[in-house]
């Protein structure tokens, strides 16, 4: 006999916790099925241990320039031990937190590993539940190549478990996670190497970006090994090492670190039992709902492969519960202009195209807007980071279809021009708007000679 519910999220990470509250806020019986911690892996492995990291790299950081600002301050290392219990005890409170609201919100939390046995049912620990609206929001895991000695790399998992700073890392991919880990390390202290296949790091933003961030790794200690072809981890008698493809050999580290992506954790679901078309990468497609290819079978987050944000995968679970239970049936995400930030030193924050991906769309009907400076932040400072902005627009009327950044506190200053951005705002609007002085947010609201016209190439 199965027990029965409106909805069974399986996932208890953002998506799923997203669906399953806004089901049951509309009187519905909902149940969420998790095998590890409730929160997923922003809470337990991802965003929020990852930002607690980095405030506490920023504030390295910044004692390491007080001096120049007059500020008497002495350090002696990092104490990592200390920095990793806070931090554990904060992800332990949210746990805390999501537990006891579950159970208030009414919502039946069933622990372990979710299998369908059809369409309308699943076993977890050989109890099975059933539900004419199943939520698949299993999220992801870290990315290991198959290679020799590939298991002497932790990921970021093991990261977060590391007891002791390490002293020599090399990181294995230039992507978000591997940017911000290892900004996070450099500023402790810890000596860097990216390596990376591609030939820039963050190959998916904006071109200025990757060239502005890789001028401020270099310029913080960090070696860039770009387009260099990982085929094997290997022990050596001065530590870990990385052979290239071509036998190029680089060792001496106490840490290899894998940031090379990451999987849906879709395998152990036995999909194929409810009929739900998975591709060979373990990515089920959804359409613009979210449903899969089965009636009442869904999917949202990082298992559909569309925008793998924490922030996205709330946004679709509760529009997800609102069109299915609360009557609002053309109701959906939309994908376009979701902003970002990625953690590095200094942060990063997109909305909208790529200068390339905008041309590719608009041929050569864009004006591009640029400015690099130093922040007011390092005016007393030998040294400091760059800002630099970037805003794309298009047509005659030069409407912003992409905005990029990268600087310290670019990070807070998006989401106010991400609003502009998804209202179709101008250039003129923009120039329209009085600047707050002096910030570094007011560059963008004051750029006034384009540095490529339209019919311009890159």
């Amino acid at each position: 006999m199965s027990q029965q519910f409106d909805l069974i999220a399986i996932g208890g990470g953002s998506g799923g916790l997203a669906v399953a509250e806004k089901a049951a806020q509309l009187g519905r019986r909902v149940a969420v099925v998790e095998s590890g911690q409730l929160g997923g892996t922003c809470v337990n492995a991802g965003c929020v241990p990852k930002k607690v990291m980095w405030y506490g790299a920023n504030l390295a950081s910044a004692a390491a320039d007080a001096a120049g600002y007059g500020v008497r301050v002495r350090t002696d290392g990092i104490d990592w031990p200390t920095l990793v219990a806070g931090r554990n005890q904060y992800v332990a409170n949210i746990n805390s937190y999501w537990d006891g609201y579950v159970e208030d919100q009414g919502i039946t939390r069933i622990q372990g590993q979710a299998q369908f046995v059809d369409a309308k049912t699943i076993a977890v620990a050989g109890q099975h539940y059933s539900a004419d609206h199943i939520v698949i929001a299993t999220g992801g895991r870290p990315i290991v190549p198959r290679m020799p000695g590939a298991e002497l790399g932790i990921t970021s998992d093991g990261f977060f478990a590391l007891s002791e700073q390490p002293k020599r890392v090399a990181i294995i991919g230039g992507g978000y996670i591997g940017v911000e880990l290892a900004g996070v390390m450099r500023a402790l202290g810890t000596e860097i190497t990216i390596v990376a296949l591609e030939d820039r790091v963050l190959a998916l933003f904006d071109p200025m970006i990757s060239e502005v961030l890789a001028e401020t790794m270099t310029a913080d200690g960090m070696t860039l090994r770009l387009e260099f072809e990982v085929a094997a981890l290997a022990q050596d008698s001065d530590g870990l090492a990385l052979v290239a493809r071509d036998g190029e050999r680089l060792g001496g580290f106490d840490t290899l670190l894998w940031a090379v992506g990451r999987a849906p954790n879709t395998r152990d679901l036995n999909l194929e039992a409810a009929g739900v078309t998975v591709q060979p990468n373990g990515l089920i497609p959804v359409d613009a709902y979210q449903n899969t290819n089965v009636p009442g079978v869904y999917a949202l987050g990082d298992v559909t492969g569309r925008e793998p944000l924490t922030p996205v995968a709330i946004a679709a679970g509760r529009r997800l519960g609102e069109r299915v239970f609360g009557g609002k049936a053309d109701l959906k995400l939309d994908y376009e202009n979701i902003p970002t930030v990625v953690f590095a030193h200094p942060p990063i924050g997109k909305v909208g195209l790529t200068e390339p991906e905008a041309r590719e769309r608009f041929g050569d009907t864009l004006t591009v807007y640029e400015t690099r400076f130093t922040p007011m932040r390092y005016a007393l400072n030998a040294h400091g980071p760059k800002t630099a902005m970037k805003l794309i627009c298009t047509g005659p009327e030069e409407r912003v279809v992409g905005i990029h950044l990268i600087g310290d506190g670019v990070d807070e200053m998006l989401q106010g021009f991400a609003v502009a951005v998804n209202m179709g705002a101008t250039k003129a609007d923009f120039d329209a708007t009085v600047a707050i002085h002096p910030t570094s947010a007011e560059e963008l609201v004051t750029l006034k000679v384009p540095v490529r016209r339209p019919g311009e190439s890159t």
